[in-house]
């Protein structure tokens, strides 16, 4: 941990940060239960029925385009990191439905008025980093002026539709293996408020999801989402519900980056993650606290895979059962 000084501070700009400034995902859901457009049928082989991580068309037998979109408000303070940051969390919905990103465009809102374009350049330079790291095109993108900063990419991908990675396609006895530690809406959120930084979630952050998705679909998995803005507990539910199963999680066995539960101690949690936990705590079972709880509901920026099946070298952190009254349980 360090603190860094800087001329102006990017998460003193936004009201938000990163994938907890998410619209809540109650209030969501019951916007989406309205719109018809975007169900699946025929060639849209992933709609907007479960809330997967992207949608895909099939074009033929051996390929699919994956299609989705990301951006959010400042995570970080230096707008590099928070452009690299954004580029790996957007490409992460590609992997996470098991496709591999071909091009990208950038989605920026800045305002003129009151910070520098060259800040901005920053952040485009970083997402370009990422890009260049994932192989994936970056050509162009669209700006606006805005109060609040916002960066992010709209990003296509291919996949083969005979083995993508879905969060409907669960089935009871399969184990659950997380790709990455939790803490980072705690520590974003200790960040904002005092300008330390973690050189550990940065790291997380920008890790690529890329071997974590080949690794999955090498092992003949079928069922995956990435974790990010709604928190462990929430995807984990989304996937329950689509998939008809219930979760069942050893709380003991999901890892955390170092400063979590101490900056958990000292009340830096964002709103976001109470709001997961509210979300998700009536078709929930739990025999921990509700502060572990907050911790499993964290909202997550650019956070690692939820996989329905076993991937060596990451923890398994439980397991699906035939569905329960609960949808997950927390032991």
């Amino acid at each position: 941990m360090t603190t860094t000084e800087l001329p102006q501070r990017l998460t003193q700009y936004a009201a938000g940060g990163g994938c907890a400034c998410k619209v809540p995902p109650g209030e969501l859901e019951r916007v989406l239960s309205g719109v018809s457009a975007g169900r699946a049928g025929d060639d849209l082989l992933v709609g907007v029925e479960n809330g997967d991580d992207g949608a895909v068309v099939r074009l033929d037998a051996d390929r699919a385009v994956v299609t989705t979109a990301d951006f959010f408000t400042p995570v970080v303070d230096d707008p590099f990191d928070w452009g690299r940051i954004a580029a790996a969390n957007a490409l992460s919905d590609v992997y996470a439905m098991g496709g591999e990103p071909l091009v990208a465009v950038n989605l920026l809102a800045w305002p003129r008025d009151l910070l520098p374009f060259d800040l901005a350049a920053e952040v485009l330079r970083g997402g370009a980093e990422i890009c260049a790291a994932a192989g994936c095109h970056l050509a162009g993108g669209h700006s606006i002026d805005d109060r609040e900063p916002k960066y992010g990419m709209a990003v296509t991908g291919l996949a083969d539709p005979r083995r993508l990675l879905r969060n409907d396609a669960g089935v009871a006895g399969v184990p659950l293996t997380l790709t990455k530690p939790l803490g980072l809406g705690v520590l974003n959120n200790r960040h904002k408020a005092t300008g330390e930084v973690f050189e550990d979630a940065v790291a997380t952050m920008t890790t690529l999801n890329r071997e974590a998705s080949r690794a999955a679909l090498d092992a003949g998995v079928v069922c995956a989402t990435d974790v990010t803005g709604f928190g462990l507990l929430g995807h984990l539910m989304k996937m329950c519900r689509a998939s008809g199963v219930t979760a069942v999680m050893d709380s003991g066995a999901v890892p955390y980056l170092e400063a979590t539960r101490a900056s958990l101690a000292e009340g830096f949690v964002p709103g976001g993650s109470r709001r997961n936990l509210d979300w998700v705590r009536p078709h929930l079972e739990s025999s921990v606290s509700d502060d572990e709880l907050l911790l499993l509901a964290d909202a997550q920026t650019s956070g690692g895979l939820l996989v329905a099946g076993e991937l060596p070298g990451h923890p398994v952190i439980g397991e699906l059962v035939a569905r329960r009254d609960a949808t997950v349980v927390v032991r």
